[in-house]
């Protein structure tokens, strides 16, 4: 066990330096954010069912910390786990809950709820979602991304076989909208995952709702 202890979080209520919320998310919001912390001694961090793949984060240390400095006054036996900089997420949601920034360490993740891009059943886009979507087309040109995740979802109701068809149908449509305002300049990963990687429970209408998106997502670049 080691003999220091890891430093306290302190929230900040910031995002990352050279990121800026999409134009339709800048009022009505609300923002949380965890600090980030680099630590001794704890676990690495474990996925959730809410994180779809692709979406990894680097928990590598800035520096080496050498386990057998004596400046470290550990007690006798002790022995140092290993280093990690745990992540650092701010969240940037409107008040209705039908746009939603998310900024990590390594990842900016933009996801709208079905009903702002489709009818019912639908994955033909509405004419709103067009200037909702060239909204996250300014952000990925200002933040010069080459490489865009494209995910759809949806809530558990119906048949899976649906969920997962209409989900890519989606995603496959605001992929589309992204290349034409950004051009073949960039490259993307487009999947439909259906009822998978809930946010929300679907034991409730407000729940299925947030639950039926698509989420467009990007690697910072340095």
């Amino acid at each position: 066990m080691p003999a220091t202890h890891p430093p306290r979080p302190h929230p900040t209520g910031t995002r990352p330096a050279g990121t800026h919320p999409p134009r339709a998310a800048r009022t009505g919001r609300a923002v949380t954010a965890a600090a980030l912390l680099l630590a001794t001694g704890l676990a690495a961090p474990v996925a959730h069912a809410d994180t779809p793949p692709g979406l990894t984060e680097d928990t590598t240390p800035p520096v080496a910390i050498d386990a057998r400095d004596p400046d470290l006054r550990m007690v006798q036996g002790a022995t140092l786990a290993p280093s990690k900089v745990l992540n650092i997420k701010s969240v940037v949601e409107t008040d209705d809950g039908a746009e939603r920034r998310q900024d990590t360490n390594d990842n900016v993740t933009f996801a709208l709820q079905a009903e702002v891009l489709f009818g019912k059943d639908s994955a033909e886009l509405t004419d709103d979602a067009r200037s909702r979507i060239a909204a996250i087309a300014d952000e990925v040109t200002e933040q010069h991304a080459k490489k865009l995740r494209v995910f759809g979802f949806t809530d558990n109701l119906g048949s899976a076989a649906h969920g997962l068809t209409l989900s890519r149908k989606r995603a496959g449509a605001v992929q589309r909208r992204l290349a034409q305002d950004l051009g073949s300049a960039l490259t993307f990963e487009i999947r439909g995952y259906g009822e998978q990687y809930p946010i929300a429970d679907n034991s409730t209408e407000e729940g299925r709702k947030k639950n039926r998106r698509v989420e467009v997502s990007f690697p910072r670049e340095d």
